[in-house]
């Protein structure tokens, strides 16, 4: 696998026709993982096609996972991350179980220390529009130094410096890099445009 930035792309309501190509897209431009949300169609399908493609590549893993099962059913396509909207202790240990990175959504420091008790890998503060960068930095200041954090739900590459300066480690992308019709040469292109800040941005 090339360099991995942390920038998580969130491919929701892509259906299998078109995932190898927009993840294809993604790769290329310089992000290598990438989360299929399973309340896109045939979900688990796609997740498949994309993790056997690029198995070499990228990290494939499933986004708005609600379930022991689910978390099975990411496994069992070739998922590598559950990313969870919620620090749902049941799906983070069963994920940590299957030797998944487990990534869930918090919103306050009573959620974060729930979601690291449980064995998170990394925690996902959503919508991070809301919380904003400082509260991000205030939550950041009591958590473990090592524990990754990831702004999602309002991050885009015109506040990635904002988002950096709070402490965080990363961004999940949803509707800037992928929205249902749009081509995968589009895709590519804002891909490139969010590599770009990143990388300028954590320079910095």
């Amino acid at each position: 696998m090339t360099q991995r930035r942390e920038i998580i792309a969130i491919l929701r309501g892509i259906t299998p026709d078109e995932s190898v190509d927009v993840c294809r897209a993604l790769i290329e431009a310089g992000i290598t993982m990438i989360e299929v949300p399973l309340n896109s169609p045939e979900a688990f399908r796609s997740i498949e096609l994309a993790s056997k493609a690029f198995e070499n590549d990228a990290m494939i893993g499933a986004g708005t996972v609600l379930s022991r099962r689910d978390v099975h059913g990411v496994a069992e396509a070739g998922g590598t991350f559950i990313v969870s909207p919620d620090a749902n202790k049941k799906v983070i240990e069963e994920s940590v179980r299957l030797t998944l990175r487990s990534y869930p959504g918090v919103f306050s420091p009573t959620e974060a220390f729930r979601a690291i008790r449980a064995g998170a890998t990394g925690l996902k503060f959503f919508p991070a529009e809301v919380l904003g960068a400082k509260g991000i930095k205030a939550i950041k200041a009591v958590l473990p130094p090592a524990m990754p954090v990831y702004a999602v739900g309002g991050a885009n590459p015109g506040n990635f410096g904002e988002f950096f300066a709070a402490g965080c480690t990363g961004f999940g992308l949803g509707t800037f890099l992928y929205k249902p019709g749009r081509s995968a040469a589009e895709v590519g292109e804002k891909a490139r445009e969010a590599v770009t800040a990143y990388d300028r941005d954590k320079a910095l």
